[in-house]
Order: structure tokens, then C-alpha cells, then sequence
């Protein structure tokens, strides 16, 4: 048997995945988000609750601050984010989705939760919980 190479195999889940969410019905109705600006989306709507500033990007997606600042830039353009000022640091700028992030927000819970479901059909919630430790310890290597 060939011994598969993981960070190939990594490689080729995330390209059908990526695949899959372009591919989407929701999608095709959003056409102005890339997959990323949906991630960002996702965690912004997700900690709605919670200040949330670049720094938090970079280290939740392990990207570089100007690969952030760029998305961020392109975000504000489409009207998908705002960055506002907060009273204890005039330095920092939360991140604050608009009216349009946040439909946009509700159509990808449903695709998300597709997509989840798609992917881990099959698998016991051990099996699961493996899965993401290994993950972890492989994102912990690297890091």
C-alpha cells in the first residue's frame, strides 16, 4: 500500500472543500464572498458577543497581519465589516459586521452546517474527537 502524504491529503480536502463552497447554492447568490471573507464572517458573527480585532484574525486563521490586512481592506469595500474605535485604546479597531454581512451571515449557517454534516457522515463522535486532536498536534508542530 503507498504511504499517502498528509500535508498533500490536507491539501486536496481543503481544495474540495473549497471546491464544494464555491460551488453552493448560497454561493452562487452571494457572488461578491470569497471563501475567506466567509470564514471571517462566520467568527464575526459567531462572537458577536466579544471585541474582536485583527490580532484575533490572524492567530484564529494562522494568516500573516498584512495577508489580514489586505482581506479586512477588500471587506470594508464590499460593505461586509466596519472597523470601529473603542474607548479604552484609540489604537485598536474592532471589527463589527454590517446589516449585509450578517444576512449574508445567515445564509452560510445553513451551508456550514451542510457542509459539516457532509463531512463527517459516518464517523462516531471518538472517532471525531481523534480526528481534531490530531489536527491540533499537527498545527501544534508547526507552530
Amino acid at each position: 500500500m503507498e504511504k499517502k502524504l498528509i500535508g498533500i491529503e490536507l491539501r486536496c480536502l481543503n481544495n474540495l472543500m473549497m471546491r464544494k463552497v464555491e460551488n453552493s447554492s448560497i454561493k452562487r447568490q452571494i457572488e461578491s464572498i470569497t471563501g475567506t471573507n466567509g470564514w471571517i464572517i462566520g467568527f464575526l458573527a459567531a462572537n458577536a458577543d466579544k471585541e474582536i480585532y485583527q490580532k484575533d484574525l490572524e492567530k484564529q486563521f494562522s494568516i500573516t497581519r498584512s495577508t489580514a490586512s489586505k482581506v479586512l481592506i477588500l471587506m470594508e469595500k464590499k460593505g461586509l465589516i466596519e472597523r470601529r474605535g473603542v474607548p479604552h485604546d484609540a489604537r485598536l479597531k474592532k471589527l463589527v459586521l454590517t446589516e449585509k454581512a450578517w444576512e449574508i451571515s445567515e445564509l452560510m449557517i445553513d451551508d456550514a452546517t451542510r457542509m459539516e454534516q457532509t463531512l463527517t457522515k459516518g464517523f462516531t463522535d471518538e472517532e471525531m474527537e481523534y480526528f481534531c486532536s490530531c489536527i491540533q498536534r499537527m498545527k501544534n508542530n508547526i507552530s
